[in-house]
């Protein structure tokens, strides 16, 4: 089993890692393309980023890996060779299971010890790499913007020389209102050695410089003083950074990237305490500027009398009790002037308007604050989540190519993909709900292991009970049985009859199967009282008596050597599956089930139409009766003398 699972699993983590790769490539590329970096950055940066997506390309490198081994076998039909020599499912995968939770417990230490030094160095290169300024390669027929403070545009450039031909630049880096325009009809431009500065040698050409900012009254005067130069040649230098500056690491590694489980269980527990004790003074903040709270301390004060108040410049009917103030606020505005209710009112508006912007701030501040700890949370949450993902996906592949046994990279590949995306996108969605704090960290970021680990473990059970859950033809015949086309009944003639029907017998049966069909199809209707049917759990144990009796005299007269009744008794439906629901709901049970109406009416009306299919048999099992009873007779089987 591992020399079988072990290649094909390197095989395709390489495959799978080459993708996310690739993906990574479109996505940065935007950040690498004309910087002129070096091969050995861009080397360092793609070593990096293929750590980086380990997490992403190895649970769906197991879970192909496992679905094609499992394929392979069952394809060549390995699996069902171990399986009849009395090995099970489980004992067969036993191998690979232990080798899949090694690889688990290496894919913790791998994200615990591993990942935050990568993340750190990725995301500092990539920091790096959108701060260097871009190779110059100024194009023809268009300004160009790349240079800080400058235009430049170029009508020809020739390719052997470097030549610059009809060049016109716009110098705004002292300020739009100190602009300096230069024509020349050519020029080079090149870096200083040490490449922080660009050189622009120029060829007879001239310049037009504005002096407003020389002249203190220019906006005095109606014309503004400039300057006009003409030059044979003339070199401008500007300032240019074109060399590859690494930023600081020190900055990524005190984020929750750069931090093992260790470190961020303890930032979590640092920021928990921090951020419990500024809601805690922010909330006796705001208990303190509630009106009660500050009437109730002035109540205490020495100013708490009418004369006092009012010796304090405020004409405000206060009643005071047993050391506490009743103000009616309605009866004071009433009582003031216009100029004071506009005063009030403007005081009123200011204050409000500051607690607004005050708590605006501080909700601002306590929001970064609890995203700062649900960050730290996702990423120690994430320590575990992959190594459980690579259970899961194993568990999920080696069931499914037991069952659809299929190898290669044909399904097997469809099938991972499509899991794969689910999983993706759900993890996302559980990871954003958990970033933003609409759920729990813990509900966001074990959501994708909770809605495949059920998968799993179902495909397990499944797989090792040989089912056919993956057989197309198991869900066509119930699609077909549904709507009514079932297949045909199929009777052969037997090379070697060893009993022989007794037609005598057997005709008193037929009788009564016309009779009781009959009286089947005159007592029972289609439609059938909804509570009642509910009660008896949708069961019709009547009908299923006549499908008994039906098969019974179907496989005693498929013992005959006439060849016109066996061929007549192919025209006996076959009744199964459609023709009633066990719900195996019966008395309270039923009827409450009866009385969920979202659930209880459709089951209701698929049965009703059910019904109608069965309706249908039962009249062809009556008329396909009666005339075996007339072959009988036709064929000289029976006396006619019994003929009822």
């Amino acid at each position: 089993m591992l020399q079988t699972f072990l290649p094909l699993f390197l095989m395709t983590f390489g495959i799978c890692l080459f993708i996310v790769l690739m993906q990574f490539l479109w996505r940065y590329i935007d950040d690498m393309v004309g910087k002129g970096l070096g091969i050995p950055v861009l080397a360092e940066m793609f070593f990096y980023a293929a750590l980086f997506l380990v997490p992403m390309a190895l649970p769906l490198a197991i879970l192909l890996a496992s679905l094609m081994t499992f394929g392979n076998l069952g394809e060549r039909l390995e699996l069902l060779a171990m399986k009849s020599a009395g090995i099970s499912l489980i004992h067969i995968m036993r191998p690979l299971i232990i080798t899949i939770c090694f690889v688990s417990v290496g894919a913790f230490f791998f994200q615990n010890n591993v990942m935050p030094v990568v993340q750190v160095k990725l995301y500092t290169l990539l920091y790096s790499m959108r701060q260097k300024s871009p190779e110059l390669e100024i194009p023809e027929g268009v300004f160009y913007k790349e240079i800080t403070g400058f235009n430049v545009y170029v009508k020809h450039k020739d390719t052997e020389t470097g030549l610059l031909r009809d060049l016109m630049i716009y110098d705004y880096s002292d300020g739009f209102n100190n602009a300096r325009v230069i024509v020349a009809d050519s020029g080079r431009l090149k870096t200083s050695a040490d490449k922080l500065y660009l050189v622009l040698s120029l060829f007879n050409g001239e310049s037009f410089e504005n002096l407003r900012s020389q002249n203190k009254t220019a906006s005095a005067q109606k014309a503004v003083p400039y300057r006009r130069e003409t030059f044979q040649t003339k070199d401008i230098l500007i300032e240019f950074d074109a060399n590859f500056n690494r930023t600081d690491e020190s900055l990524m590694q005190n984020q929750y990237m750069g931090k093992n489980l260790t470190d961020l269980q303890t930032s979590i527990d640092s920021m928990t305490l921090r951020l419990d004790s500024v809601k805690n003074q922010q909330a006796e903040h705001l208990y303190r500027l509630s009106y009660k709270q500050s009437y109730s301390a002035k109540a205490r004060e020495p100013l708490s009398t009418p004369d006092s108040l009012r010796k304090a410049g405020e004409s405000y009917d206060v009643i005071a009790y047993s050391g506490d103030i009743v103000l009616n606020f309605d009866s004071l505005y009433t009582a003031a002037s216009p100029s004071e209710k506009a005063n009030i009112l403007k005081r009123a508006r200011n204050r409000a308007e500051n607690i607004r912007t005050d708590n605006y701030f501080k909700a601002a501040t306590v929001g970064d604050e609890a995203y700062k700890v649900r960050r730290h949370l996702t990423e120690w949450h994430k320590k575990f989540t992959l190594s459980f993902a690579c259970l899961v996906f194993f568990f999920i592949g080696a069931p499914l190519g037991a069952i659809i046994r299929k190898g290669g990279l044909g399904m097997p590949v469809v099938i991972s993909v499509i899991l794969f995306i689910f999983y993706y996108i759900v993890d996302n969605i559980g990871f954003k709900m958990a970033r933003d704090g609409v759920w729990a960290a813990w509900e966001g970021m074990w959501l994708s292991s909770a809605v495949l680990a059920p998968l799993g473990i179902f495909l397990t059970y499944k797989a090792a009970n040989d089912s056919v859950i993956m057989n197309a033809d198991t869900y066509l015949n119930a699609l077909k049985n549904l709507v009514g086309k079932r297949p045909g009944r199929k009777v052969e003639r037997k090379e070697v009859i060893i009993y022989t029907p007794d037609y005598a017998a057997l005709l008193p049966r037929l009788e009564k199967l016309v009779a009781d069909c009959q009286t089947y199809i005159s007592t029972h209707r289609r439609w059938v009282n909804y509570f009642r049917f509910w009660k008896q759990g949708g069961k019709d144990h009547t009908a299923e008596a006549l499908a008994e009796e039906m098969e019974s005299l179907v496989e005693e007269l498929s013992n005959s050597d006439q060849n016109l009744l066996l061929n007549k008794l192919m025209d006996y439906p076959i009744i199964g599956g459609y023709n009633r629901l066990n719900l195996r709901l019966t008395g309270k049970r039923g009827l409450a089930v009866g009385l969920f109406f979202p659930v209880g009416l459709p089951i209701y009306l698929l049965a009703v139409y059910q019904r109608k299919l069965l309706l249908h048999d039962i009249r062809a099992i009556q008329k396909t009766s009666g005339e075996l009873k007339e072959m009988f007779f036709s064929l000289h089987l029976c006396d006619n003398t019994k003929t009822t």
